[in-house]
């Protein structure tokens, strides 16, 4: 990924909650096929190993846990808030009409080696993770209890679990920091108003950085 010093996240903590915030990874993997994407809700573990595991469970239809070879090299790429820029937006633009369309991201790109785990054990475990963490913020969470036993089990047996070791994090965050307050005051203002407040706080946070 190409990373302009300007745009480098390198803080842990904002690629762990990046990382966590937006689950949904897309993991590329390269088989005698060629290269595949898998798009997959990942756990995230950051105490495992040298940069941290994730962990997910894919169909035992799907033919990347026969495909992939055990502890080949893969790539999780995680997309934070992330929306269109007019330039009509910064205030910069009324003065000199140099400004131009872009695009600001958050984004990490996760390289680790994939390892299969085909056990009822770890599914299970995935699964209640899966459940408890993104079930958290709902007003009656649901729990895997819930459902009947028999039903769980037959689920699980459709299952398997992969994990992919981590072993380098790269993190990058657009959010037109490289422009004047004013200007990205311009743009929070124009998100805001879009309704794509999101990414208007992501800004909010990346402008406090430059500020200090």
């Amino acid at each position: 990924m190409y990373i302009p010093p300007q745009f480098a996240e390198p803080r842990p903590q904002e690629l762990h909650r990046i990382m966590r915030d937006h689950a949904l990874g897309m993991l590329v993997t390269q088989a005698a096929s060629g290269l595949d994407a898998h798009h997959l809700p990942f756990l995230f573990d950051p105490a495992q190993g040298e940069c941290g595991v994730l962990q997910a469970h894919v169909a035992r239809a799907n033919p990347l846990w026969r495909e992939a070879a055990e502890g080949s090299p893969v790539l999780v790429v995680f997309r934070g808030a992330q929306g269109y820029i007019t330039p009509n937006w910064y205030p910069g633009k009324q003065e000199t009409h140099r400004r131009v369309p872009t695009w600001n991201y958050e984004v990490v790109h996760a390289h680790g080696t994939l390892h299969i785990r085909d056990d009822e054990r770890f599914l299970r475990g995935v699964l209640a993770r899966l459940t408890r963490q993104h079930e958290a913020k709902e007003p009656r969470p649901w729990k895997m209890s819930e459902a009947p036993a028999d039903y769980i089990d037959e689920l699980l047996t459709h299952l398997v679990g992969i994990e992919v070791r981590l072993t380098r994090l790269e993190g990058k965050r657009k959010l037109s920091q490289q422009y004047s307050q004013a200007d990205r005051e311009g743009v929070m203002r124009g998100l805001e108003a879009r309704g794509d407040a999101g990414l208007a706080e992501a800004m909010r946070g990346m402008k406090a950085r430059v500020a200090k």
